[in-house]
């Protein structure tokens, strides 16, 4: 046999393990020596186990820091490092790119394409050019209108296995008991509770192909609902992409955000209704300047909450999802929009009351101050966001995180759930979702 090229792929628990599972898994002429994470805390000082890794990997493969990789490339002369994860900007891609280089490796890029896998089943993907654009409002919206059209609808969710790997190879949840069945984190809870109370099956996992097999066993469509700005796992037959105008210019500015714009058939400009015009006139002639053939659609993002009453005239705590403020950089999330629509007294600063990795979390993102991040990927996260919120002096607790923070963590003041929905501008969304519809129908005849 010719000497294995040995590989290091580059990730957070995600893409990553699906470019091995389909580019390298079982191929003699690759040798992957480990994988590194980043974004994601406590997903580091793992094994990538044999159940998943095959044959070739009898001990799995290990998982380290990617502040390590230096070291890694070094010691084993890695000939290639794959960059495997999603909402990075390019000036952090070209760092990354360079200590690669530098340390005598090559860095890799795989093309989207290169790792979808088919299905037997019309897939609609919903992507995003950020983390927090949109994409889980805007796949309930099509969950629900594929639903009225009289099809069984199956979401499947880009990955987010945070915990033990060959315990999480295959994951459906079809009711609220599901979320404590596969001990998941309050950032997974925040993506299948929608769906779940939707009435809607969401798959996810490790093993895609695998997942993809049981899921088209009782699905007529299928809908990926994406994560961060990264591309589908599967060949789509429609591919909708989100883009925010609160965050104008970053579909120009993050990867792999840019090419999923310039492979989007529909391109949709949420929030409009917080944007300003300059905003989504910038938005849009960013996208229209690489992808002039997709329909571009303008929606609001709408906001509710559960008890307007309680946030009128009161100071209130803002808990915001995690991805989005955090690595997102988005400067408000939903919570703030309710604060000041329902008329609260003031906003404290919940930065004053964190504690413990909260805290740490604030060093970590300093342009954090008032809104508090959702963590929640461990379980003494999870108490230190009780803690700090049992803290704060307020009045009320206003939680925009998807998730109802009641069903996980004790606090000593009422919380204030928000809830936001995809709105379009027109027509032309539902009525091109139909006409596609209505073709797959003619062409099964």
């Amino acid at each position: 046999m010719s000497v294995r090229r040995k590989i290091i792929i580059i990730g957070a628990a995600g893409r990553d393990f699906h470019i091995f599972n389909t580019l390298f898994r079982d191929k003699p002429e690759y040798e992957v020596i480990a994988f590194t994470a980043a974004q994601i805390p406590y997903i580091t000082d793992r094994t990538y186990p044999k159940e998943l890794s095959g044959k070739l990997y009898p001990k799995g493969i290990p998982i380290f820091d990617e502040s390590s990789l230096p070291k890694l490339i070094q010691a084993n002369t890695v000939d290639e490092c794959i960059m495997a994860y999603s909402d990075v900007s390019y000036n952090d891609l070209g760092n990354k790119a360079s200590i690669v280089n530098a340390s005598g490796a090559d860095f890799i890029i795989s093309a989207p394409e290169k790792s979808m896998i088919r299905s037997k089943k019309p897939i609609i993907s919903v992507c995003g050019v950020r983390t927090g654009v949109g994409k889980s409002q805007t796949s309930r919206y099509v969950s629900s209108l594929l639903k009225k059209m009289g099809l069984r609808v199956v979401v499947i969710r880009h990955p987010m296995p945070y915990g033990n790997l060959k315990d999480q190879i295959t994951e459906r949840f079809s009711k609220l008991s599901d979320l404590e069945k596969y001990k998941t984190t309050i950032e997974e809870r925040e993506e299948y509770e929608p769906h779940i109370m939707n009435k809607t099956v969401v798959y996810a996992g490790v093993d895609y192909a695998r997942i993809l097999s049981e899921a088209e066993n009782e699905a007529d469509i299928i809908i990926w609902d994406g994560g961060n700005n990264d591309a589908p796992f599967y060949k789509s037959d429609i591919l909708i992409v989100v883009a925010d105008p609160l965050r104008a210019g970053n579909e120009l500015t993050y990867y792999p955000g840019e090419t999923l714009v310039r492979l989007a058939d529909i391109l949709i400009i949420n929030k409009a209704n917080s944007a300003t015009k300059d905003e989504i006139e910038k938005v849009t002639s960013g996208l229209k300047s690489i992808n002039s053939k997709a329909k571009v659609i303008l929606a609001d993002s709408i906001i509710s909450v559960d008890n307007p009453a309680s946030i009128k005239g009161k100071s209130a705590l803002l808990v915001e999802d995690g991805p989005t403020i955090t690595h997102g950089n988005m400067k408000f999330g939903a919570a703030t929009v309710a604060a000041k629509t329902y008329g609260a007294r003031n906003i404290i600063t919940a930065k004053e009351y964190a504690i413990g990795s909260i805290k740490e979390t604030f060093s970590k993102y300093p342009s954090l101050s008032k809104e508090l991040p959702a963590m929640g990927y461990s379980s003494k996260q999870i108490r230190d966001l009780e803690a700090t919120i049992n803290a704060a002096d307020c009045d009320v607790v206003i939680s925009a995180t998807p998730t109802n923070l009641r069903h996980i963590i004790n606090v000593n003041k009422p919380i204030v759930q928000v809830s936001y929905e995809l709105s379009p501008k027109s027509a032309d969304f539902d009525n091109i979702i139909k006409n596609y519809l209505s073709k797959l129908k003619t062409e099964d005849k």
